[in-house]
């Protein structure tokens, strides 16, 4: 709804990038941990059969229970689970300390404490929080763990909790090796004179900014379907965001869009027969559950002579290909592209 490039450059509007350099590197956390997953997608991979492994196998159902229900007697760790379950939401720094003392002192898997997260978090998203979750056990950054400490969290929670009895060693769970980042994939050629279907999904709402008011678009539909999200409190955000799109649509190209409950391949095609559309184009979905729904319905729709045309946004076609090793060497070109993009001086 919001593009990281229109956040950036709304700051640096009122702001020298030297004042506001803290800010638009978290912002670029996003960008960095998305473009790192794109060249990785086995990482994804991983993570889903980790994640069914562990769930199937997992000897203390009981363990994962008490923790999500925020019933282990951990100050500050019980609270936190009760605040995900009750908000959808908890501060950075309590889901670093979370996730720390699930890993390192609870002994838990770190797969289903992702899972967690992405079944109640309302910002849940694939690459921010799988990628977190690997970092502070030591897997992203191999061998560098994060380790939360009652000090730390003493301090930053003014003095509102200080658990005890937090692991003091951090054990790294074992994992496969890492692949080395791939070519990010190739997007296909996008012809905007010719008749298009526009398909909105919930990894980019702001089909505006994508596509503009040149684009042929004979019809449109924005695409609500339950199992490409993740809890309840994601579902919730994304059915009001998805009508905000939908009225958006409407009123930008003209073209008052349907409503896609899933993305059945029949419905798609009449839909975009019926509008004489030669094509059905969509704002680049990044690895996670719309990207591998689309990676099904795409050789389908093109076996009916009408392509699936998946268009990258300029901001992560610039970024994403620096986001090879580590967020420090990708940090460190940020002032200079954002320069040749034209958001600061």
């Amino acid at each position: 709804m919001i593009t990281k490039q229109e956040v950036v450059g709304a700051t640096l509007g009122q702001h020298s990038l030297l004042a506001a350099e803290k800010y638009v590197q978290e912002v670029l956390w996003r960008t960095y941990w998305k473009g790192w997953l794109e060249m990785r997608p086995s990482v994804w991979k991983q993570y889903l059969q980790e994640r069914d492994r562990q769930l199937n196998s997992f000897p203390n159902i009981q363990a994962i229970r008490s923790a999500e229900a925020g019933e282990t007697g951990i100050e500050g760790f019980d609270d936190w689970a009760r605040e995900l379950l009750e908000t959808g939401y908890l501060h950075n720094h309590a889901r670093m300390w979370f996730a720390s003392i699930w890993i390192f002192t609870l002994r838990l898997p770190w797969a289903l404490g992702a899972d967690f997260f992405l079944r109640h978090l309302v910002d849940a998203d694939t690459a921010s929080n799988i990628l977190s979750w690997r970092w502070v056990a030591g897997l992203q950054t191999v061998g560098k763990t994060y380790l939360a400490s009652a000090d730390n969290i003493a301090r930053f929670t003014n003095g509102r909790f200080a658990p005890k009895g937090l692991a003091t060693i951090a054990t790294m769970p074992a994992e496969m090796p890492l692949c080395a980042a791939q070519p990010l994939p190739q997007v296909s050629y996008f012809d905007a004179k010719k008749p298009a279907f526009l398909m909105v999904t919930p990894e980019d709402l702001h089909p505006e900014s994508v596509f503009g008011a040149t684009a042929q678009i004979n019809g449109a539909g924005v695409l609500f379907d339950p199992d490409t999200l993740w809890g309840d409190n994601a579902r919730s955000f994304v059915a009001e965001a998805a009508r905000d799109a939908a009225a958006r649509v409407g009123n930008y190209f003209n073209c008052p869009p349907k409503w896609l409950n899933n993305l059945d391949v029949a419905s798609l095609l009449a839909q975009a027969r019926e509008a004489g559309a030669e094509q059905i184009i969509t704002a680049y979905a990044p690895v996670g559950p719309v990207a591998d729904a689309l990676a099904r319905i795409a050789p389908l729709l093109a076996s009916e002579g009408v392509p699936l045309v998946q268009v990258r946004r300029a901001w992560d076609a610039n970024f994403w290909p620096h986001a090879t090793k580590g967020f420090f060497p990708f940090k460190e070109r940020i002032p200079k592209m954002l320069k040749e993009m034209g958001l600061s001086s």
